[in-house]
């Protein structure tokens, strides 16, 4: 029952890290940066792995696409490829889980679906960390600019996409890291289920054969005189 439970949570909160990591890809505010007036914020820049874009005070943007893929920044394109990479895995991830996981009815035997549980626990894993790896590289790029007295140009800071990100790999990573060990824990029963009780066993056997051979011992026989 306990494996059960962990496998359940362990499940959860994967699927909530996945769905976390999924919606960043497509978020606006991967990093931002305002221009403020002396009362209002005149215009505020902003940029993802898609486009970058410009909205004013009135609430209307301005976007342009990135041009071509092969004229991209290097992080951006490396960003783009984990970014996609951790969902396809996750996606995969949730199917292994859902087929591995104890209370469900498919994925043949009790070893055959611990074994799925432990591919989908690493798959998960796996994700978490290429999310984790991408945003983290974008937040080094955004911050090594902001910081470098000798960049001229339009300097950005750490938008809500990367903290979603970051939230969504960390779950991926900790229910993986669950899935594993709920996997190591019914491994570990089902050995001690087996325990060996061959010194049992021989002494029972002995004891059957002892009880089982008929007494030939000759009986007794006492004359007349035998008391006096």
């Amino acid at each position: 029952m306990a494996s059960t439970s962990a496998e359940i949570i362990a499940f959860l909160l994967t699927i909530s890290g996945w769905v976390l990591v999924s919606s960043t890809l497509p978020t606006d505010y991967w990093k931002v940066s305002t221009i403020d007036g002396t009362v209002i914020t005149t215009a505020t820049f902003w940029a993802n792995l898609w486009k970058t874009c410009v909205t004013d005070s009135t609430g209307v943007s301005n976007c342009k696409d990135f041009p071509s893929m092969l004229a991209l920044d290097g992080y951006i394109q490396a960003c783009r490829g984990l970014m996609i990479s951790a969902v396809c895995l996750g996606f995969f991830g949730a199917v292994f889980g859902l087929v591995g996981m104890k209370c469900t009815k498919v994925g043949g035997s009790d070893q055959t679906k611990a074994k799925i549980a432990c591919l989908a626990g690493l798959i998960f894993i796996l994700s978490g960390l290429c999310s984790m790896t991408s945003c983290s590289l974008y937040a080094n790029r955004i911050t090594s600019e902001f910081f470098d007295p000798s960049f001229v140009a339009q300097k950005y800071e750490l938008g809500a996409a990367l903290f979603i990100g970051w939230a969504g790999a960390s779950l991926c990573i900790i229910g993986g890291i669950i899935f594993c060990f709920s996997i190591a824990e019914n491994s570990n029963s089902a050995r001690r289920g087996y325990a060996y009780n061959g010194a049992t066993s021989v002494m029972s056997s002995r004891t059957k054969v002892h009880n089982s051979v008929p007494d030939k011992t000759p009986p007794k026989h006492f004359d007349k005189n035998a008391y006096v």
